[in-house]
């Protein structure tokens, strides 16, 4: 009655099915071991009803399954997992081992299945549960095996899963353990919000607000987390439907609805958020790994959402103007004795009217017709050593200069992304580490997926001029960053989180294509989050480095860094 589907992906999908099943069967401790990211192991023990031999051999046939007893049944699931596939599609693919014993049993059993074959029986002594050893994954299926992506990244796939489950059951000991190596050890613990502190960190529980709301359709409940803790990547975002995860792009619109106006564009909040609602007004069944479900009542699902998360987050304390409110104070008068308060004498500054910023006269080229040309751009300055009293900085944002022909604006921002371009341009394809700006350690959480992605592309960073190191399982201290970034510590903590947000992006498979990607987003990161220049030094050598870039004219997105004012426009302001 039911089309199942393939449920194995990855080794992530049989840590889901194992752990789902782990908890369907009673278990109050599921440990999971892996090593080589489940390419070598993935084993899920716990301490659940276990099983009977007879039960112990079936449960790896197709659509058997012992969470159904009738055709009616499957419009009550209350279990993860119900359509009898998983153990079956995880043997198809793998030499699978289960031992197992039911309580009161005097003994258990061992069952041996491989590429779908049963391969053997037999009495073994083992504890009350179930332990599942799922080796050699698609041993048996080459070209599976050849496309599964590093050993960082199918394992930054198995803490998601890992993570999903055991938020949904803060009663039940969760263990995971990769090569040897604890990188999630939880405890039974009384409420939701101790589980994410477990999982996630204090951080984020530090920045959550309860949300709670009930309907005739369902009861909501769970954290959302405070505006000003948003952030670019889209980490920490979960949906739970009578404690099943699931995935939403339309009930995500409800949170981000309710967000509007008061985080910036571009930033995700986090949320946990939990929704109870009659097994019979939902479908589980429209998705293999059943991460999809569909809502009978899903507009009223949406509304229900949004208006749960708008109320508090208008509790959050952001202040608002409201400018009809009559009750506001006027804004005061100035009375007519102001005048008597108005100091005796105002203070004067030494300033010389005949000082002419743009008096030294440049010998050099023409600005447009040097563009016209596209022939040496270091040629705009025949003196390359300007004076710093003759280089302006406009409002932290243009450098002025003076040319033979009128004057020359830099836009700064611009000019730092062509030469960190540049620079990373080189780093990448010579494989030479640019210049790092060492600077006090700052310590950063980005979670255990963060520190796995800082740490696959660990070589890449350092190419780049970062030093980013792991500290403990869900922090890193980062202690150097290229130079020219910004070294102040508010904003390496953006920066890291920009980062991650960069290398999840896989902008392509192609060497040459993915280093001028990378180079440009870095490039913006760095010009984006630079300090501001505070001399006309600084600005003299930012606009020496770009001159010796081989189109200082534009940025590699195509935006113009350089204007020229003639003289001529300048005259018909006046």
């Amino acid at each position: 009655m039911i089309a199942a589907g393939e449920v194995v992906q990855r080794p992530a999908s049989v840590v889901k099915e194992l752990m789902e099943n782990a908890v369907d069967a009673g278990a109050t401790d599921v440990k999971v071991i892996i090593l080589d990211a489940g390419r070598t192991l993935i084993q899920v023990i716990d301490n659940g009803c276990g099983m009977s031999p007879d039960d112990a051999v079936l449960c790896f046939e197709r659509h058997a399954t012992s969470k159904l007893s009738s055709a009616e049944d499957l419009h009550n699931i209350l279990t993860f997992g119900f359509r009898g596939e998983a153990l079956s599609s995880i043997a198809a693919v793998a030499e699978v081992g289960l031992r197992t014993r039911e309580a009161g049993a005097e003994s258990g059993v061992e069952v041996s299945v491989a590429g779908g074959e049963h391969i053997g029986t037999k009495e073994v002594s083992c504890p009350v549960g179930s332990n599942f050893s799922v080796r050699n994954l698609f041993y048996n299926i080459p070209a599976r095996r050849k496309f599964l992506k590093s050993d960082n990244v199918e394992f930054r796939h198995i803490v998601e899963e890992f993570q999903r489950v055991a938020l949904t059951r803060a009663d039940v000991a969760f263990s995971l353990t990769h090569n040897g190596k604890d990188i999630h050890v939880v405890k039974p613990v009384k409420s939701l919000k101790f589980r994410i502190q477990d999982l996630l960190g204090p951080l984020v529980v530090g920045d959550m607000m309860d949300i709670s709301a009930e309907t005739t359709i369902c009861r909501l409940s769970g954290y959302v987390g405070r505006p000003e803790s948003a952030r670019k990547t889209p980490g920490n975002q979960f949906f739970f439907v009578n404690g099943r995860y699931f995935r939403s792009a339309y009930l995500h619109k409800a949170v981000m609805k309710a967000y509007e106006n008061l985080i910036p564009e571009g930033s995700q909040p986090a949320y946990f958020i939990f929704i109870e609602t009659p097994p019979g007004s939902i479908d589980v069944n429209i998705h293999p790994t059943k991460t999809e479900i569909k809502f009978e009542e899903d507009q009223l699902l949406f509304q229900t959402i949004f208006a749960a998360v708008k109320e508090v987050t208008g509790r959050s304390g952001i202040a608002s103007i409201e400018f009809d409110n009559p009750e506001a104070k006027e804004i005061p008068v100035l009375g007519t004795r102001f005048e008597e308060y108005r100091p005796a004498s105002i203070p004067t500054s030494g300033v010389d009217p005949d000082f002419n910023p743009f008096g030294h006269d440049y010998s050099a080229h023409d600005y447009s017709a040097h563009v016209e040309k596209s022939q040496n751009y270091g040629a705009l300055f025949e003196d390359r050593t300007l004076p710093t009293s003759q280089v302006l900085i406009v409002q932290g944002k243009y450098i002025l200069t003076q040319s033979a022909s009128g004057v020359m604006v830099v836009n700064i921002r611009r000019a730092r992304e062509r030469i960190f371009h540049d620079r990373f341009v080189k780093a990448l394809s010579a494989n030479n580490p640019v210049g790092q700006a060492a600077l006090f350690p700052v310590q950063v959480n980005v979670g255990v997926d963060g520190c796995l992605c800082l740490e696959e592309h660990a070589e890449l960073l350092h190419r780049l001029g970062f030093d980013i190191s792991a500290f403990g399982n869900d922090c890193v201290v980062v202690n150097a960053v290229p130079e020219g970034y910004s070294a102040q510590a508010g904003k390496v903590e953006t920066l890291v989180q920009d980062i991650l947000l960069i290398l999840s992006d896989n902008p392509s498979s192609l060497a040459s294509l993915m280093e001028q990607s990378l180079a440009q987003k870095f490039a913006v990161l760095g010009a984006s989050g630079g300090d501001k220049l505070t001399s006309p030094l600084e600005a003299q050598r930012l606009v020496d480095t770009l001159m010796q870039s081989e189109n200082p004219e534009f940025t590699a997105a195509g935006r113009k860094i350089i204007s020229l004012v003639s003289a001529d426009e300048l005259e018909k302001l006046f």
